[in-house]
């Protein structure tokens, strides 16, 4: 297997294949009665024409590191954001489009508090949280079309805790 260290999640390091979503400094303006602050516009939901954004809830086993890596995902026709409904870490995996397959993979350490969202055609590995609950508020296209391609490594990677 192909070793490869989690680094933590941070919105320059994640910029290439998506969104970090979290709270940053003030909000953009404070509503409802001045009790509530709004954090806006907080990434870049996508979808084709003929889709629509959806918002669905996953209950996902929670994995464990070192994490084998054997398969990468990407959708071609829609955005796809994770945003945890526990304050529990995950383990989010991505890689450049290397001539229609998945590059090297890089492997990310959410924060509690931090959701994030895939820009359309990003390769990534399924949805891995690290601890019980693993449910997630899952913002993403709906509609016809193939959205879904996968590749197999034919060497899996080996996914351990970085420094």
């Amino acid at each position: 297997m192909i070793p490869i260290l989690t680094e933590p999640l941070t919105a320059a390091a994640f910029a290439p294949f998506g969104d970090v979503i979290e709270l940053k400094g003030a909000p953009d303006k404070i509503i409802n009665q001045g009790l509530c602050g709004r954090h806006h516009d907080l990434a870049r939901v996508e979808t084709d024409a003929e889709g629509r954004v959806g918002i669905s809830l996953f209950d996902a086993e929670p994995r464990a590191l070192p994490y084998q890596l054997e398969m990468m995902e990407r959708h071609p026709l829609g955005s796809q954001a994770f945003l945890p409904l526990a304050p529990t870490s995950f383990l989010v995996i991505v890689a450049a489009d290397d001539g229609d397959r998945p590059g090297k993979p890089r492997a990310f350490l959410t924060a509690p508090g931090q959701g994030i969202n895939l820009f359309r055609n990003t390769w990534h590995g399924v949805l891995t949280p690290l601890s019980p609950p693993g449910v997630f508020a899952v913002v993403d296209r709906i509609g016809p079309g193939d959205n879904l391609q996968e590749y197999w490594f034919d060497t899996p990677y080996r996914v351990e805790a970085g420094a």
